[in-house]
């Protein structure tokens, strides 16, 4: 179990993460969404021990991470921004993979290299980007870890070679009982992979909960009544957002759906709708809640 109480890490006099807190089980997938310079590069190199923390812990099962070879031997990383040998093929970063990571799996590491239709003796400084990424992500599946992050995991994938990267992330964390680490700054792409979802903002962690939950507390409810009315007519229930427009009302509501649908319609309106909510909207939502201004992309 990963657990992360308040790290704090900082470049000079800019701040990248702030008195961060979370717990990552073992066998999860957790993904981190935010925007540009949130932090989420930072909170990865921190947690691979790439970066001591500046304030508060990061520790795996009680352990620090920070100048911990055995545990960093446990862990595959892949950045956001690439880095191969120069001139190297992915046979020779294989050859350097099973020197450092002990249970660096050859076989594994040919199978998918077949199946990912790449050639290993080819200098990887001729591949495309998203060929370049392919050939990191099976470099690190090979490693067997018992911990994947990925910075970035999608960019440069196509949408079949995307879905066939979510795939395999999630064959490896049920067969070994993994926990991977995903971030990316489309919430789409995280949204039917994941168990957990966090939004990292400004070097905070603003939101965190598990998908399931997300889902189920928070929903959009379109209503109306023959009468005006206003916010105030809703006491008692917990509305995120709240917009009117003539007679109808918008509202994203978090709370238990049938307790709120049955307050709602002993009030006879004249119209009363559930509507499909995502979870970029929750997210969304969430943020206004706490003064921030912030769109997903």
């Amino acid at each position: 179990m990963i657990k992360v109480d308040n790290l704090t890490k900082k470049f000079d006099n800019f701040t990248a993460l702030e008195n961060v807190c979370c717990t990552i089980n073992d066998g999860c997938i957790y993904g981190m969404v935010g925007s540009n310079g949130a932090g989420k590069s930072t909170f990865l190199r921190a947690l691979t021990g790439v970066y001591k923390a500046d304030g508060g812990s990061i520790t795996i099962d009680g352990i620090s991470v920070y100048d911990n070879p055995s545990l960093k031997s446990r862990m595959a990383y892949i950045p956001d921004e690439l880095y191969f040998l120069s001139g190297a093929t992915m046979k020779r970063m294989a050859n350097m993979y099973s020197h450092i990571f002990p249970n660096f799996d050859k076989k594994k590491f040919e199978a998918l290299t077949k199946d990912f239709n790449l050639d290993p003796k080819k200098h990887l400084n001729t591949f495309s980007k998203g060929m370049k990424r392919q050939a990191a992500t099976i470099l690190a599946l090979s490693t067997h870890p018992d911990y994947i992050l990925f910075d970035e995991t999608f960019d440069g994938l196509d949408v079949i070679m995307r879905n066939y990267v979510k795939n395999l992330i999630c064959q490896d964390v049920w067969d070994s009982n993994a926990t991977a680490i995903i971030t990316s700054h489309s919430l789409r792409e995280l949204e039917d992979t994941c168990d957990q979802l966090a939004l990292l903002h400004k070097g905070g962690l603003v939101v965190e909960s598990d998908v399931e939950n997300l889902k189920t507390t928070q929903f959009k409810i379109q209503i109306a009544f023959s009468e005006d009315y206003d916010k105030n007519k809703f006491s008692g229930i917990n509305i995120v957002h709240f917009t009117k427009h003539g007679s109808v009302s918008n509202m994203i509501v978090h709370g238990d759906r049938d307790e709120t649908l049955q307050k709602l319609k002993s009030m006879s309106p004249t119209l009363l709708e559930i509507l499909p909510l995502s979870l970029e909207e929750v997210f969304t939502y969430e943020m206004e809640t706490l003064g921030y201004s912030f769109n997903l992309e």
